[in-house]
């Protein structure tokens, strides 16, 4: 775990009163990044429009372009990037490839590396090299691809050299790949194989060994949008066995990115915490992503959930009047990556929360049970790690108080603390600046909906 500093530290700011906002989310960062995968493995230019622009989509598009890839973004609106795949249809090798510590990064790209003309050498930040990476490597090793490790055995940084096929043949009726993984890290293993399934001569069939699979809807989600582009991709969710026959992936010329719902955690999570309303425009009547699931997760909490529409336009809006609901044991492994805002929510709840089938999150950018333990012990709560999950038991909130938390390059812990903020005054957070990675004004965004 980082250590706490007092450097960099920003004051979140405590709600007066209940809130009267509309928050305007930026495009999702999971279908941002599975379009620009998607766009590289087809043959002609795809214009993304809403396309996230953060830390975590420029390190993909870094990514891309190291491998040949062209992409241009539109001067008058830097929301609308226009991707190019090499006119060959095979990546450029002898390059290296750096992933930050974007996950979708480090476990998308190196499957594109199977198709490139030479090794391609991937690293990342210090903090990426705590992060799983062997189960999708060994899925590539499967394929026919040799990695070589420069450091730590299944960790950043690593060198992948393709086979000598170039994926490019046609489907002449070979078998389908078998690859056997175990996923329970991290979904992103099993969707960065699904991504690239469809160049495969004879497609693919992912077999997952592990008992449980973490974040299904976004599995769904990679499916959904292989599909999407022209492939043809099943799941025996029940076998765990996924199989994506051999086709030419095309995404449409123009495909527009949804918001993200995950992102609007926060936002509209604010709403139970302080009181009052939060609307968010442009909500998806139906959607892949998993923080879909959040209005009815928010409606169990005590919240009044509505989808209103004007101008044509539907909204998602969330009223609360202070009171919080605790969900005794709650099952949130449909949706992992909002348990951070969830739980700084249940944090004011009337009663205790254990919020189950998260543990694969000690492997995302940091230990998150753990540092949502330590943090809503900083404050003076209390919760404690379970082996699948955290349970958070609320303390009268006049035992709170005001401590400098830690955000350790997370942006979901830097929002987490800022939600503690709503209630809790003289709260800091070291580097809020880290929501860059998928918030890029999210400063501006919290203290605009605070206005009144």
């Amino acid at each position: 775990m980082s250590e706490t500093n007092n450097d960099n530290l920003w004051p979140a700011p405590t709600a007066d009163g209940p809130l009267n906002a509309t928050v305007t989310i930026p495009g999702s960062k999971s279908l941002s990044n599975r379009y620009l995968i998607l766009a590289v493995l087809g043959a002609k230019p795809v214009t993304l429009v809403g396309l996230l622009r953060s830390r975590d989509t420029e390190l993909m598009m870094g990514a891309l372009s190291a491998l040949g890839v062209r992409c241009d973004i539109d001067p008058e609106n830097d929301t609308t990037v226009t991707v190019t795949p090499p006119e060959s249809g095979r990546f450029s090798g002898n390059v290296g490839v750096y992933c930050g510590l974007a996950g979708t990064v480090m476990r998308f790209v190196p499957g594109l590396a199977l198709f490139a003309d030479a090794p391609v050498r991937f690293d990342g930040d210090d903090q990426a090299y705590a992060r799983p990476m062997q189960p999708v490597l060994d899925g590539l090793e499967q394929l026919g691809a040799r990695v070589e490790y420069h450091g730590e055995h299944g960790r950043l940084p690593f060198t992948i050299t393709p086979p000598r096929h170039d994926g490019k043949q046609a489907d002449d009726g070979s078998a389908a790949a078998k690859v056997s993984i175990d996923s329970s890290g991290s979904s992103q293993f099993i969707s960065g194989l699904l991504l690239i399934g469809s160049r495969l001569p004879g497609g693919l069939e992912l077999r997952h060994t592990g008992e449980k699979t973490p974040s299904l809807p976004h599995i769904r989600m990679t499916v959904a949008d292989v599909n999407g582009a022209g492939g043809n991709a099943t799941a025996d969710e029940e076998s765990r066995v996924w199989r994506v026959g051999h086709a030419a992936l095309q995404l449409p010329e123009r495909v527009v990115v949804e918001p993200d719902l995950s992102n609007a955690a926060p936002f509209l999570g604010a709403a139970l915490i302080a009181g009052g309303t939060v609307r968010v425009p442009h909500w998806p009547a139906e959607t892949t992503q998993p923080g879909g699931l959040l209005p009815g997760y928010l409606e169990r909490m005590g919240a009044r959930v509505s989808f209103p529409e004007e101008d044509g336009v539907r909204y998602c809006e969330v009223s609360g009047d202070g009171h919080v609901h605790g969900l005794g044991d709650f099952d949130l492994t449909a949706a992992g990556e909002i348990a951070p805002s969830l739980a700084a929510i249940l944090a004011f709840a009337d009663a205790p929360t254990r919020m189950l089938g998260i543990g694969h999150l000690r492997g995302h950018e940091t230990n998150r049970l753990e540092a949502l333990v330590t943090e809503i012990t900083r404050i003076g709560g209390e919760a404690r790690e379970l082996e699948d999950g955290i349970e958070i038991t609320p303390v009268p909130v006049e035992r709170l108080h005001g401590e400098v938390m830690e955000s350790y390059a997370d942006h979901r812990m830097a929002t987490f603390a800022a939600m503690i903020g709503l209630a809790v005054p003289g709260v800091r957070i070291v580097n809020v600046e880290t929501t860059r990675k998928t918030l890029p004004d999210f400063v501006g965004m919290w203290t605009g909906m605070l206005e009144r």
